[in-house]
């Protein structure tokens, strides 16, 4: 970086040294509840340029950036940060183009564990890194900075990926960007896995995932939907007709609930809800078969899909939501088994959260109870407490808590079996996930694994990064070297 910014600054100088002493952590207020629950749209307010570059320059510059170690994708944050502050909009976004595909996707859905690991977050408030993100690729989308990038040459190689999730798409990208011919492969009949169908509109609307896909087919990436691979097209005419295959599917068994009268009507996983809402915002349906208007509804799981089922829920007029969690309530601050810079583990108010409903820690389901027709009016719960590593039941608190919608949103158990893996012959781990190698390589020669598929659930920022390792893996595999970063191994978790 050559000296004299655009503001007239010295960029040989890094970062404001005083500036987290001026300027307290602010993030874009969202949009009061009662007009928001009214649409589909994110539920942030815009964030004044002037306050956004005053919260970049509460990065330090410190000797030793933790929040590099806390991204997965090994983002160059404290440079971004103060190319921000500068107002270096251009350079902002080659910095954060160079490690990460998709800032748009994680600047709204990563939980930013980068923050996490800030420093200045042991004894202040960390810097608002996740939002820096999303503002330098959102103005880089408006002011037509983003542009295809095609390879300058072509190597003939045929690549296919199947699963057109966060995984799938980076590693797409950047093998397509190597010069192969990259086919993308969705079972759904619009690409973006989980993204497109799993995220709710409130969270991040479509229109972000479309543009960058606009962006990869000027590219030259190729997609084909409705398309269940294993099945429309065999394992073996995918290993045939492609030099080299990345398995990107991710982790799609939803953990069930194995308890008395869970064959009643109106039990649900998660995602059997959260997709056809989705369709319904995206003008696919007029209305969603499974709907919580109207209807007393719980929840069972309080992580993030659970949040994105409450935000759903509300916007499709339930009458009441609760939200089970069978952990306790977690504490307003880091306790001391849980120091920095690991994630802390503190209670959190997402926006769906604020919206209503009410949150019930510490409890387990024991049973669903129906009515004459069949489908679930109640569940019936009881307090737990966890003892000697495990949890048990606390005598004399079973609760009866009426009920027309239940939503299992308690996570996913990994990728499904029958079909592509199956007849693939690819060993699994002991997990139940696709294993693979240091080279990111399944046991099957020139079959490769990204993502949930082979790491189990996780973050959509280890998506990426797995996304862009494995094509690293890939290019090696096809031309006996590369020029693709390699963020991590499989190793390296």
């Amino acid at each position: 970086m050559g000296p004299g910014g655009p503001d007239g600054s010295d960029r040989s100088v890094m970062a404001d040294p005083t500036g987290f002493l001026k300027h307290r952590r602010e993030l874009p207020k969202r949009r009061p509840v009662d007009l928001r629950l009214q649409d589909w749209r994110e539920v942030y307010q815009p964030f004044p340029e002037e306050h956004l570059r005053e919260q970049a320059g509460r990065c330090m510059d410190c000797g030793i950036p933790f929040c590099h170690n806390g991204c997965p994708l090994g983002n160059i944050i404290p440079e971004w940060n103060d190319l921000t502050r500068r107002g270096d909009w251009t350079d902002a976004i080659e910095r954060l183009h160079a490690t990460n595909n998709f800032p748009e996707f994680t600047g709204r859905l990563c939980p930013a564990p980068c923050e996490a690991a800030c420093v200045l977050g042991i004894g202040d408030d960390p810097v608002t890194i996740k939002q820096v993100e999303v503002s330098i690729i959102d103005r880089a989308w408006a002011d037509g900075t983003v542009v295809p990038v095609p390879p300058t040459v072509r190597t003939g190689k045929r690549v296919a990926v199947v699963g057109s999730g966060p995984a799938g798409l980076a590693a797409a990208q950047q093998l397509t960007r190597a010069g192969h011919d990259v086919v993308v492969y969705e079972r759904a009949d619009r690409i973006g896995g989980l993204l497109r169908y799993g995220i709710p509109e409130f969270k991040m609307e479509k229109k972000v995932v479309d543009q960058r896909l606009a962006q990869m087919e000027a590219e030259g990436t190729s997609f084909v939907t409705s398309c269940n691979v294993g099945v429309d097209i065999s394992a073996d005419e995918l290993r045939s007709s492609y030099d080299a295959v990345v398995l990107a599917g991710g982790s799609t068994v939803g953990r069930d609930l194995p308890v008395p009268g869970r064959e009643l009507g109106g039990i649900h996983l998660a995602m059997e809800f959260l997709v056809p809402a989705n369709r319904v915002a995206q003008g696919d349906l007029a209305t969603s078969p499974i709907s919580a208007k109207g209807k007393r509804v719980v929840i069972i799981g309080g992580g993030d899909t659970g949040a994105d089922c409450l935000g759903t829920s509300h916007r499709q007029g339930a009458a009441s939501v609760h939200q089970l969690e069978i952990m306790p309530r977690p504490p307003e601050l880091r306790a001391p088994a849980n120091p920095w810079p690991s994630y802390p583990i503190v209670y959190r108010v997402s926006s769906a959260h604020e919206e209503g409903g009410e949150r019930v820690f510490a409890v387990n389901t024991e049973r669903f109870l129906g009515d004459d027709e069949g489908n679930v009016r109640a569940l019936r719960m009881h307090e737990v407490r966890f003892v000697g590593g495990k949890f048990e039941k606390v005598e004399g608190t079973d609760v009866e808590l009426p009920c027309e919608l239940v939503l299992l949103a308690m996570g996913f158990t990994g990728p499904e079996k029958p079909g592509l893996l199956t007849d693939l012959g690819v060993d699994l781990d002991p997990r139940g996930n696709v294993a693979r190698d240091a080279g990111w390589s399944s046991s099957v020669p020139g079959v490769f694994v990204a993502g949930d598929m082979g790491r189990g659930q996780s973050l959509i920022v280890w998506a990426i990064s797995e996304g862009r390792a494995a094509a690293a893996a890939v290019d090696r595999h096809l031309m006996g070297r590369t020029d693709l970063p390699e963020p991590i191994t499989p190793t390296r978790r």
